[in-house]
């Protein structure tokens, strides 16, 4: 009766636990080696002769990323400056530090914000839709159709999807930096009476290239953390419209988390080279 109740009360919750830890390590096992063997995937094909159709799905990604995620990047980058300028309206003046406001707005979009904030948002974005593209046709066959025409799925869907996160990415976070800046600077104007020109001399004076690089620089990593999980995700569903679901809600949670994680990382990075 004793070592009945031990094995309810101690054994069978510590070998479920344990089961359960196990599991879950190879499951993430499993994720870390199909994601490396897609990523070398990637480059492996990156570096191949493109033809006149691989350059067509290039651009047209370029354009589906770019164009359509501009407005959301501005808009959010715009707000972010207002409201950092505004808070350090108020804050920066109970120390008579108001100058300093443009100094502070420009450090922490360019550095921060700007490239987190619009990895976030357009990589949410950009991460889900491809993952439903790819992952429709996935679940149609259409994938086992390419590979029977003798076409490559990773050359063809995967490659033109990276790059152009790879490429959009910057492009956006500088658009992003320019107008989180414009925006901080009207605010500091109408809050703190700091004049625009002042403003931009301080801004000038104190931001430094390695400032923007560093910024710039994270989103080349996270706009392909974004783009290989998200065709990753979509290469790999299966269960119709409800493994469909699922593995667009994978997409956006991993790549999202990917994102916060390896900000913090190559951050620490480029601070002990210098950047």
């Amino acid at each position: 009766m004793l070592n009945e109740l031990v094995e309810d009360a101690v054994v069978r919750p510590v070998r479920s636990g344990v089961s359960g830890v196990g599991s879950r390590f190879i499951a993430l096992t499993d994720y870390v080696a199909e994601f490396t063997y897609l990523t070398l995937g990637f480059f492996q094909r990156l570096f191949h002769k493109w033809d006149r159709r691989d350059w067509d799905l290039f651009v047209e990604q370029v354009i589906e990323i770019g164009a359509k995620s501009l407005f959301v990047a501005l808009i959010t980058a715009a707000f972010t400056g207002m409201a950092v300028a505004l808070q350090l309206s108020y804050g920066l003046a109970r120390f008579g530090a108001k100058t300093y406001v443009g100094i502070i707005v420009a450090f922490a979009l360019v550095r921060e914000l700007s490239p987190v904030l619009v990895s976030l948002l357009v990589g949410g974005r950009v991460g889900a839709g491809m993952t439903a593209e790819i992952g429709s046709m996935a679940v149609t066959e259409q994938i086992d159709a390419l590979r029977a025409l003798g076409s490559d799925p990773i050359r063809r869907l995967v490659v033109p999807r990276v790059l152009a996160c790879i490429i959009v990415f910057p492009i956006l976070t500088i658009l992003a930096d320019l107008i989180g800046v414009a925006g901080g600077m009207l605010i500091s104007y109408l809050e703190s009476g700091v004049g625009s020109r002042f403003f931009m001399e301080s801004v000038l004076r104190s931001l430094k290239v390695r400032d923007v690089a560093s910024g710039v620089g994270k989103t080349i990593f996270f706009g392909a953390f974004v783009g290989l999980v998200a065709c990753k995700e979509g290469l790999q569903t299966r269960g119709g419209t409800v493994g469909l679901g699922r593995a667009t809600k994978t997409t956006v949670v991993v790549a999202l988390v990917l994102v916060l994680i390896s900000d913090f990382l190559l951050s620490k990075l480029f601070l002990l080279v210098g950047w």
